[in-house]
C-alpha cells in the first residue's frame, strides 16, 4: 500500500491524527508533572483532538470507513466514559493504558483511513453502524475495567494495596455495568442488521462478521446469566468477558483487517 496518496485522500483528517496520536504519546510523559485537574486538562485537549480528527474524517464526500476507524471510535468512546468516570471516582487511574490505547488507534487510523462508501443501501444503515460502534465502545470500557479490577486484585494479593485506590468491588460493579449496557445495544445491532437486510430484501448473511457478532452476543448473555444466577465473578467471569470481547473485534474490525489489509480488497 502506497501511503501518501492514502494520507493525500484528507490530508486534515491525517494532519490531526498526527497531532493527536501525539499528544496521546507525550500525555503519559507529562502526568506525573503537573497536578490532577492540568493532567486532566491535557487528557481533555487530548480528546477533543481527537473526536476532530474523527469528524473530518467522517464527514469527508464519499464516508471513507474501515477496522481502524472504528478502532478509533471505540477508544474515543473509551476515553469519553473514563473523563465522565473520574467526576465520579476521582480514585480511578487509567491514564497510561487509554494513552497506549488511543497512541495506537490514531496511527492505525493514519495508516488505514478505510474504504470509500459512497452509496449506501439505507439511510437507516448509519443507525446500524452507530449502535455496533456503541456496542464496541461499552465493552471496551468494560474490558479496560477488568484490567483494572484484576490490577487492583493482585496489588490485594500482595500487600501492595493502595488504600487511596479504586475499591475492588466497585470496579467489579462498574464492569458489570458496562458488560450488561454493551449487550443491550449489541442486541439492537444484530436486531438492526437483521431489519435492514430485509428492509433492502437481501437475506442476512451469515459472514465471518455476523457469526462472530452472534458468538460474542451469546457469550456475553452467558456471563450475565451466570453472572445473575450463579454469582460468577473473578477469572472466570473476566475470561468470559475477554472470550466474548475478542469475538466482537474479529466480528467487524477482524474481517475489516483481512479485507482491507491482507486481501486488499474494499468489499
Amino acid at each position: 500500500m502506497n501511503l501518501l496518496p492514502q494520507l493525500a485522500l484528507n490530508l486534515p483528517a491525517a494532519v490531526l491524527s498526527a497531532v493527536a496520536a501525539l499528544a496521546y504519546a507525550l500525555a503519559p510523559w507529562a502526568y506525573p508533572r503537573m497536578g490532577a485537574l492540568q493532567a486532566r486538562a491535557v487528557l481533555g485537549i487530548t480528546w477533543g483532538l481527537h473526536l476532530l480528527a474523527l469528524l473530518t474524517g467522517l464527514m469527508s464526500d464519499p464516508v471513507r470507513f474501515g477496522f481502524a476507524p472504528a478502532l478509533s471510535v471505540t477508544a474515543w468512546l473509551v476515553l469519553t466514559v473514563y473523563l465522565v468516570e473520574t467526576r465520579f471516582y476521582p480514585q480511578l487511574r487509567a491514564r497510561w493504558t487509554l494513552s497506549a490505547l488511543g497512541a495506537a488507534v490514531m496511527l492505525l487510523a493514519l495508516l488505514f483511513p478505510g474504504a470509500h462508501h459512497p452509496a449506501l443501501p439505507s439511510v437507516w444503515m448509519p443507525l446500524h453502524w452507530a449502535l455496533g460502534i456503541a456496542s464496541y465502545g461499552l465493552i471496551a470500557a468494560a474490558v479496560v475495567h477488568a484490567l483494572l479490577m484484576q490490577r487492583a486484585e493482585r496489588a490485594m494479593r500482595s500487600g501492595q494495596a493502595n488504600e487511596a485506590a479504586m475499591p475492588l468491588l466497585t470496579l467489579e460493579r462498574l464492569t458489570f455495568r458496562f458488560v450488561a449496557a454493551g449487550f443491550v445495544l449489541l442486541s439492537l445491532t444484530l436486531a438492526a442488521g437483521w431489519y435492514f437486510s430485509e428492509l433492502v430484501n437481501q437475506r442476512m448473511v451469515w459472514n465471518h462478521k455476523a457469526v462472530f457478532s452472534v458468538l460474542a452476543w451469546l457469550t456475553m448473555g452467558v456471563l450475565l446469566w451466570g453472572r445473575w444466577r450463579l454469582g460468577w465473578r473473578g477469572r472466570m467471569a473476566v475470561r468470559m468477558l475477554y472470550l466474548g470481547a475478542g469475538f466482537l473485534l474479529l466480528g467487524y474490525v477482524g474481517s475489516r483487517f483481512v479485507l482491507e489489509v491482507l486481501l486488499q480488497r474494499t468489499v
